[in-house]
């Protein structure tokens, strides 16, 4: 379920971020459960310098930018980052709406896997082969989160930082496409940050 449908229009401008490196992308590894994923495979040293790079380069985030982060490591620190870098006045607050998609069997697999997975959802958004969560279930999960902080806040800068198949659903949702269109959309890389942006129908 997308909640980010017409009529709603958001009071607050929002930001993705993507963690930057970590040791499980290093290792070629999907980490995907909270089990392993909220304790462990933290950032790299390459994903430490990434993250500091993209604050440096980048000029829409400031000191009043409020920070919400998936709980698992990769993320956390990416934030906590952000935070240092911009001065930011309020705490880093992590939420389990962010979390990594879980990828069912292949968590703790090769990286290999996500090709099948991300066919998989072109043909159909709700499949759970493998156990794998499904793409209508991220996407709802993730789009309820905003609309909570968009009820909480207005005209603020908001940075959501977590993970690739999250944001890349996440961005489907506020372009309003269909949810089996998630990778057919531009690519995050890690530690890109990309405002989200609402598609407006012509008039």
């Amino acid at each position: 379920m997308n909640h980010l449908l017409p009529p709603w229009q958001p009071r607050n401008r929002f930001f993705a971020m993507r963690h930057g490196e970590s040791e499980a992308n290093r290792l070629g590894l999907i980490v995907s459960g909270p089990e392993s994923g909220v304790p462990g495979y933290g950032l790299s040293d390459t994903g430490r310098e990434q993250v500091r790079l993209s604050i440096v380069n980048d000029r829409q985030l400031d000191a009043d930018t409020l920070i919400y982060s998936s709980d698992f490591k990769r993320a956390v620190e990416t934030a906590r980052i952000v935070h240092a870098q911009l001065g930011c006045h309020r705490p880093v607050e992590t939420h389990e709406a962010l979390r990594e998609r879980f990828f069912g069997e292949f968590d703790g697999g090769d990286h290999g896997y996500y090709q099948q997975v991300w066919e998989a959802d072109a043909r159909e958004a709700g499949h759970t082969e493998h156990g794998v969560e499904a793409v209508t279930a991220v996407m709802a999960r993730v789009t309820a989160l905003v609309r909570e902080l968009d009820r909480a806040w207005q005209g603020r800068r908001i940075l959501l930082v977590a993970h690739g198949d999250v944001l890349q659903i996440l961005q489907t949702a506020f372009q309003r496409q269909t949810p089996e269109r998630h990778r057919a959309l531009a690519h995050l890389d890690t530690a890109d940050i990309r405002e989200l942006v609402v598609y407006q129908h012509p008039v």
